[in-house]
């Protein structure tokens, strides 16, 4: 029945309907992802700045980042490539390079409709936007329900079995105790608080990502020669022109397109919901920003265990899907040796460990746009520790399953809200841009301009001055 559902969805509606309003997105805002691409880079000098008692916008991007950049870069890629062919990647590449528009549309809308929670914590995402902006609270209740069923319990569950799996593999470490250990540090940072979530990811993520690409740089440096003909197969495969190699043009789209959605989450809800945590001084800021983290995700990530697997040589076609990590392990140690499948276990630990703090905090979240009582998120916190221990020892094809039509369910309801409020977001990206022409630094969001929406009085401000750069001095 889920496969039935699921295969509906993600093969007809979903993609159609991401592909779309992503294509959409982007013209209509002028290709807004790359037109500000160099300005997504600055939000790494903002890496010391820090606000007491708010996460920072660098804060929301690791933590967006620690959720896009999950098993599904390691595995997911190496399933791609085996039931798509090279050529899935090229899709990859470019339902990523789309996406960037959509995930700048969804955390803008999420950042101008958030609001403060009783701790003075930013709080926002779909739920809150399809409230405020389309007063539709029937419809926010059931997103919130579809986030906390699908991203607080069964991806963690998904999430721990993922790294049970791999250190059994290539360490022989039974998975009840990856699963003991697993929950233990999980509940230790969970029970910190959001701002313990914030910091930890600030500091896990660029460990996790920096060593991955250097490793990847690594491969890449010892085959060097061979980097031009992968990236020419893969490009080959994208269009049948390697018919050997997976399924033909019609596999490398449909699987390229689906796990380049599952990888960057651009348009399913959940990146706005850590975006609207945010403090930033314009909502559209925070928008450039996640558009980032799903290059990060897609562009930089996904590039790198792609290029290692097919330089590798390794992959053959009509090999079996079914052990991704595995794929991914074997390749890596064929080019450096024994220790690069430890590596990939390592990691994979870090990439699934961070993405279940972000899955964890998404679900929160959910759970307080329906109560803000404390023994309720106690109660979720215990439950989603039981989560990651059982997930550990379980076989998950039916839970995951389950995730992956309740993750459906969200991306549609997400998709026709951004639909509707797509021309609240063009008014914001336009005074965005207009301070931006006028030679402002750091564009500042007035929300006496925007008094016919719906905002928290408690959020915006109308006192702060944007900042100007100084004028040039005159030549003579």
């Amino acid at each position: 029945m889920f496969d039935l559902l699921n295969d509906f969805l993600w093969s007809y509606v979903i993609v159609i309907v991401l592909v779309g309003l992503g294509l959409y997105f982007t013209i209509a805002s002028r290709f807004v992802q790359f037109r500000y691409f160099g300005r997504m880079f600055g939000i790494l000098k903002e890496a010391g700045v820090r606000k007491k008692g708010q996460l920072s916008s660098f804060q929301a991007l690791m933590l967006s980042v620690a959720g896009r950049v999950g098993g599904g870069n390691i595995a997911g890629v190496a399933v791609a490539i085996t039931l798509g062919g090279p050529g899935a990647i090229f899709w990859m590449w470019l339902i990523a390079l789309v996406g960037m528009a959509t995930s700048y549309f969804e955390c803008t809308i999420a950042q101008v409709f958030k609001q403060r929670s009783a701790e003075g914590i930013y709080q926002g995402g779909p739920a809150f936007y399809i409230e405020r902006g389309l007063g539709m609270k029937w419809l926010g209740l059931l997103v919130s329900f579809l986030l906390l069923i699908t991203f607080g319990f069964g991806f963690n569950a998904v999430q721990s079995y993922t790294i049970a799996s791999s250190l059994a593999d290539t360490f022989a470490i039974g998975h009840g105790v990856t699963g003991v250990v697993l929950a233990l540090v999980f509940a230790l940072i969970i029970f910190g608080g959001i701002l313990r979530i914030g910091k930890a990811a600030d500091i896990l993520v660029p460990v996790m990502a920096v060593s991955y690409i250097l490793v990847s740089l690594y491969v890449f440096v010892l085959r060097f020669e061979e980097i031009p003909a992968a990236l020419a197969l893969i490009v080959r495969s994208a269009f049948g022109l390697e018919a050997a190699l997976g399924g033909g043009i019609g596999a490398a789209i449909t699987v390229g397109v689906k796990r380049g959605l599952f990888s960057n989450e651009a348009g399913l809800g959940s990146a706005p919901n850590v975006a609207a945590a945010a403090d930033v001084p314009h909502p559209a800021a925070q928008g450039v920003v996640q558009a980032f983290s799903v290059f990060i995700d897609t562009i930089v990530i996904c590039t790198c265990t792609s290029l290692v697997i097919l330089l590798s040589g390794v992959y053959q076609p009509g090999m079996e899907a079914a052990g991704g990590v595995i794929l991914t392990q074997t390749a890596l140690s064929a080019v450096v040796g024994e220790w690069g499948r430890a590596f990939v276990s390592f990691a994979l630990l870090l990439f699934v460990f961070t993405s279940i703090i972000y899955n964890y905090f998404l679900g929160q979240n959910a759970l307080q746009y329906y109560t803000q009582s404390k023994a309720a998120v106690l109660i979720y916190r215990l439950l989603v520790v039981l989560m990651v221990w059982w997930g550990s020892v379980q076989d998950l094809s039916t839970v995951f399953g389950f995730a992956d039509l309740t993750m459906g369910l969200l991306a549609v309801a997400n998709l026709v809200a951004l639909a509707l409020l797509f021309k609240v977001v063009l008014r914001v990206m336009h005074d965005y841009d207009r301070q931006i022409r006028a030679g402002v630094t750091i564009p500042v969001f007035d929300a006496s301009q925007f008094t016919d929406l719906n905002l928290d009085p408690s959020v915006w401000s109308t006192s702060t001055k944007p900042i100007v750069s100084p004028p040039r001095p005159v030549e003579r």
